[in-house]
């Protein structure tokens, strides 16, 4: 059963995203969709503050992706950029989504197929702008 969650400033957003990842572990991969400055990096963010990933957390979209190292690696990825991931190397999202790292995917429909091949999907986050800086999140088991 989804939730439909309303936030009304970028740490409301993190701090939703902090209980998400509270239930996540190895091998969860997190689809999170919505529009660009939706709020879908700040959503990850908070979810790697949570998961204990104190660096900087930024969207990967001209490097596909990021690793983070804490007690669970995290991966952050972005697939904005990529028109065909069928054409792509084939093991270009197995080196972000794998059985000991829990992972964070933006616009995720361009690999559906293909990251529910690798992984088990925890959620789908859908994060809608709402007006100002408020926006409305609806979480998917």
């Amino acid at each position: 059963m989804s939730r439909r969650h309303e936030t009304s400033d970028p740490a409301q957003t993190e701090a939703l995203a902090a209980e998400l990842a509270a239930a996540l572990g190895p091998g969860d991969v997190v689809l999170v969709e919505g529009e660009l400055g939706a709020g879908k990096t700040t959503f990850v963010r908070g979810a790697c503050r949570a998961l204990g990933i104190d660096g900087i957390v930024t969207s990967p979209t001209f490097t596909i992706g990021q690793r983070y190292e804490a007690t669970v690696p995290v991966s952050h990825l972005d697939l904005y950029r990529v028109v065909d991931i069928g054409s792509e190397d084939p093991d270009l999202l197995a080196d972000y989504i794998a059985p000991d790292r829990i992972a964070f995917v933006e616009w995720p429909e361009k690999a559906v197929a293909t990251i529910a091949a690798l992984s088990r999907l925890a959620a789908r986050v859908v994060i809608e702008h709402a007006g100002g800086d408020r926006r409305v999140v609806t979480i998917e088991p």
